[in-house]
């Protein structure tokens, strides 16, 4: 199979997402919120195989693969993956990740399914999202689970109000020049937690992941106060209506077993 039209490959900005996203203070505060949600299914109480579809340069799957978990990475930006590769080697842990070059379609029957999945900021950059939900329940073993996370659509209509951008709002978001590094298909929460439901998911949690960060008047405080800005994301971040700002929606759902 090949990879379906139009769906993004970053192998020409890599680096800027090392710059620009991983880098900075939302990249910090999705990570964390990430490692505090994960940390908490029992499935990780021991040694898991996990497979992260979409891997990018593989902070949280090396996070996982330090914790004694066997994480297989997938991407199908090789530039991505050969970062995530390195780190992987400069980290010593080598001997717990596995890389595989290949969008998610092509893993379907060349990889075992998962007791866990990990598919965090994909959805949004595919031509057909709601298909990859097929394929996403495929990778998943009976009784596994799926962490989802996707770029909200209501959290960026409702930023853009507050940033004064009412004609871009007022055009339904559409626009007129493209930013490489900001997702142009954003999703409709209540479609893709619809999406999982109709393929046969069980969803067990809804986190909002940057609740707070993105809508704060003085930027600055973003890093000056970063501590204290993780602490109000993880003590809010799953109450509405706070938990529907986030600028991500962060699910866990379970495939029946």
């Amino acid at each position: 199979m090949t990879k379906r039209n139009n769906d993004r490959n970053f192998d020409s900005i890599a680096h800027k997402f090392q710059q620009n996203i991983y880098a900075t203070t939302k990249g910090r505060l999705r990570e964390k919120v990430l490692q505090r949600d994960l940390s908490e299914l029992p499935l990780l109480q021991a040694p898991t195989r996990i497979l992260d579809v979409g891997a990018g340069q593989g902070q949280l799957a090396l996070w996982l693969a330090a914790q004694g978990h066997q994480v297989h990475l997938t991407d199908v930006s090789a530039e991505m993956l050969a970062m995530a590769q390195q780190a992987a080697t400069e980290q010593g842990l080598a001997a717990r990740t596995q890389f595989t070059h290949a969008p998610m379609q092509q893993l379907l029957g060349a990889v075992e399914p998962s007791p866990l999945v990990l598919c965090h900021a994909v959805l949004e950059w595919l031509a057909s999202p709601q298909t990859a939900i097929a394929d996403l329940w495929q990778l998943t073993a009976p009784g596994g689970w799926l962490s989802l996370m996707f770029y909200n659509v209501d959290a960026k209509r409702f930023s853009n109000i507050v940033y004064g951008n009412f004609n871009y709002v007022l055009r339904d978001l559409a626009y007129k020049k493209k930013v490489h590094l900001s997702p142009q298909n954003p999703l409709d929460p209540a479609q893709v937690v619809l999406w999982c439901q109709q393929q046969g998911f069980v969803l067990h949690s809804k986190t909002g992941v940057r609740c707070f960060h993105d809508y704060l008047r003085d930027r600055s405080e973003q890093e000056s106060e970063f501590d204290k800005l993780l602490e109000v994301e993880l003590r809010f971040n799953r109450q509405e209506p706070y938990a529907s700002l986030g600028r991500y929606q962060h699910l866990l759902l379970q495939k029946p077993a």
